[in-house]
Parts: structure tokens; sequence; C-alpha cells
């Protein structure tokens, strides 16, 4: 690992904050022209003794704003020291968990990874139109059907077609014969350049798409395209569980990348990472944006400093190895669970990598689910399939409760 360190909480505290000197004290310096302060310290406490031992509550009450994208040239000077920290955690993801060359990357920070996804989309939408010159309506949004529905959200905002591809009811693997018919429709009805989602774990199952299956096809086809990565939920598990995937920047047809934070690495929710190549962000330039140093390039515009320290400190604290560790404790939990249900003759689909366990709705009573808590893919009444994610607090006491009630 280049950069993915275990460092002691008192080499944290010292690094965060020195990177909170850096930043701009409000109140101090006579700033007069930022529309932004401190958190209010009639109702946040700011000088409680805890404080001392806490630097991601000191930088929640220094309250850091992080507009733009600081692994591009200029940014907003009031905030540098916990821009920096920013910088460190997309270089890090980007070089150690996702393969990518040094400094060939940028990124930032998201409010999730739905907003991740948008600004993936955002970007190739207008790379195909800045470059190219293709009409909105010339493009076309390509993915299976176990997809995130954020990428329902982007065909709706960004005014882009979306073509939704079947999957094996079983496998859940891409049907390649439905993609051929997708593309072939797609290009009928005036298509000619594609964006395609790709998952590292979909949210319902934890499968995993074989990007092979979309470039093969691209290339039969000849029409021009940008794959995004959507490892939402498996960005911080399948790098790890399965380190020789091709879902990541060693792959020259990867030009970028979802993770998402608030869910397996336990960050505040609103922490959302989005990482892509250079040379292809600068396509989302708000030019209007003239007061702002550097501009914006980001959906979310203003962000919080806090949510880059607490990404940092978290891959600081486990280090590479003591977050493999995590990972394979979870991963044992999930294959005991699986053994389990197999010897009660129960259905589900698990991807042997992954820590998602999706029962068979008609294997599973109602009540049982609903006791535990389970997940259905969908609210209307007509279950197909219940869910269940092996996290930190899913013991296998708590597991071997719930087998041995169905």
């Amino acid at each position: 690992m280049q950069y993915w360190k275990k460092l002691t909480h008192k080499q944290q505290d010292e690094r965060i904050s020195k990177a909170l000197e850096q930043n701009f004290a409000f109140g101090e310096n006579g700033t007069l022209g930022i529309p932004a302060s401190k958190l209010d310290s009639k109702v946040f406490y700011d000088d409680a003794p805890f404080l001392k031992d806490a630097p991601l509550l000191r930088t929640y009450v220094q309250n850091p704003n992080h507009i733009g994208c600081h692994t591009l040239g200029e940014s907003e000077p009031f905030f540098a020291g916990t821009q920096d920290i920013e910088r460190e955690v997309i270089e890090l993801l980007s070089v150690d968990m996702m393969h990518a060359q040094p400094h060939s990357c940028d990124g930032y920070i998201a409010g999730g990874g739905t907003e991740a996804n948008l600004q993936a989309v955002w970007i190739y939408r207008n790379y195909f139109q800045k470059e190219i010159g293709a009409p909105a309506e010339s493009i076309a949004l390509l993915a299976s059907e176990d997809t995130h529905y954020s990428v329902s959200k982007a065909s709706n905002i960004f005014g882009i077609e979306f073509f939704q591809v079947k999957v094996d009811f079983n496998s859940r693997k891409i049907l390649q014969d439905n993609l051929e018919a997708i593309i072939e429709n797609a290009i009928e009805k005036g298509k000619k350049y594609f964006i395609i989602i790709a998952n590292m774990a979909t949210t319902m199952f934890g499968s995993v798409d074989d990007i092979s299956v979309y470039e093969e096809a691209m290339k039969k086809y000849a029409v021009p395209f940008k794959l995004h990565v959507d490892g939402a939920f498996g960005g911080f598990i399948y790098p790890l569980s399965e380190p020789d995937n091709y879902l990541n920047f060693a792959n020259p047809v990867v030009s970028s990348i979802t993770l998402d934070a608030h869910k397996m690495l336990q960050a505040p929710y609103g922490t959302g990472i989005f990482l892509v190549r250079k040379g292809l962000i600068q396509h989302v330039y708000t030019e209007e944006a003239q007061y702002v140093n550097g501009m914006d390039i980001t959906l979310s515009g203003s962000r919080s400093g806090a949510n880059a320290i607490a990404v940092w400190m978290i891959l600081q604290t486990y280090g590479y190895h003591g977050w493999l560790e995590k990972i394979n404790t979870l991963l044992f939990r999930t294959d005991w669970c699986c053994k389990a249900l197999d010897e009660k003759k129960i259905r589900y689909y698990r991807h042997p990598k992954m820590n998602i366990i999706t029962i068979r709705a008609e294997d599973i009573s109602r009540e049982i689910a609903e006791k535990y808590y389970l997940v259905p893919d969908t609210h209307n009444g007509n279950m197909r399939w219940y869910k269940i994610v092996v996290m930190d607090h899913v013991d296998i006491d708590r597991l071997q409760q719930f087998v041995e009630e169905l």
C-alpha cells in the first residue's frame, strides 16, 4: 500500500489539529466577506473539554466548507488545511483501493452514492455534447435492471433515455442476448453514444456485473461509450475480497467510480465518494461560479469538510490489514449463514465475495422477515426477495436465532 497506513489516535489528532490551524479562523482574522461561520456557539458547545480529544467534533465545530474539487488547481484558501486531507483520501482510494496510477485521478467527497452517480452521468453527457457535438437525444444511459434507482434519477434530471438490461433471475447475471437487443433498439431510436453504469455489488443482491459483457457489445456495434462503476455498496468490500477484479482503474474501460462511505465504512450519512480519471471532470465546470476560487465543479456545491475528515480517520484507524480483517470477519459470518440456509434447503442468492444474502420470498414467512427487519425488493405487496446485510452488528448469535425460527 502506497498511502493506506495505520495511524494511532494521537497521530491522527496531530494531523487534523495541524490542518485546522491552517484553516481560516472565523472571528479571529477580521474576515468580512465569507457567508459562513463556525457552528453557532449559543447552540453548539465549542469550548467543551471533551472536544480536546475529539478531532472530528472539533472539525464539525469549525465548520470548513469544501466547495469545489481540490484535486484540481486552486480552491478556496480559507480551508486549505482540511482540503489537503480530502486530497489525501481521494489519492489513497484511487491508488491503493482502485489501482490507479499516482496522481491520475480527480474526485471529491460527495453527499452520497446517488450524487456520485449523478456526477458521472453529468460529466459524460457534457463530454459527448462538448467534445463530439452530440445532442442529448442521441445519448443513451445503459444499466441492468438491478441497478440502483439513482440511475433513473440521472435519466430524468439530465434528459437521457434509460435502457434497462434484463438479468437472469437466479444468477443475477446480465443476459447478453437481451443486452444486444437493447443496444439494437437504442440505435434504431437514434442513439449513437452510450453511458454505461456497471455494478460493483447491487443494492438488493450484492451481485457484481461482468463489464467485459458491456465492452464486447460496444465493440460489436462500434458505438462510443463511457463506463462508470457504481461501487456504492461493494466499493469497500469487493476490492479486498476479490483483489484480482477488473472493476477498477487498472482497466482502461473504467472512467469513474462511486464509493459510499456511509455504508460499509460506517461514516456519517451523506458521505459518498466520486473518483474519476483526470481530464474528464472539467466538462462540468460551472463558469458562472466566478466568486468561488477555482470555480465549482460538483453537483452539491458547498460540502462539509468534516465528512472528509471522518473518512480519513476511519481508513487510518484500520489501515489496509485491519480493514481486510474486518471484511473477512463479515464474510465468515455470511458464509456461516449461507451454510445454515443450505441445511434448511432455503433458496437464496449470494455473491461469494459479498456480505449480502437475498432470500426467496416464498421460503420465508412475512412475519419472520418483518421481525428481523429484512428488506424486501418492493413494498407494493408483490415481494419476490428479502435481503440480509451482514454488518458489524449482525453477529452469528443473531443469525443463528434467525435461522432457528425459519
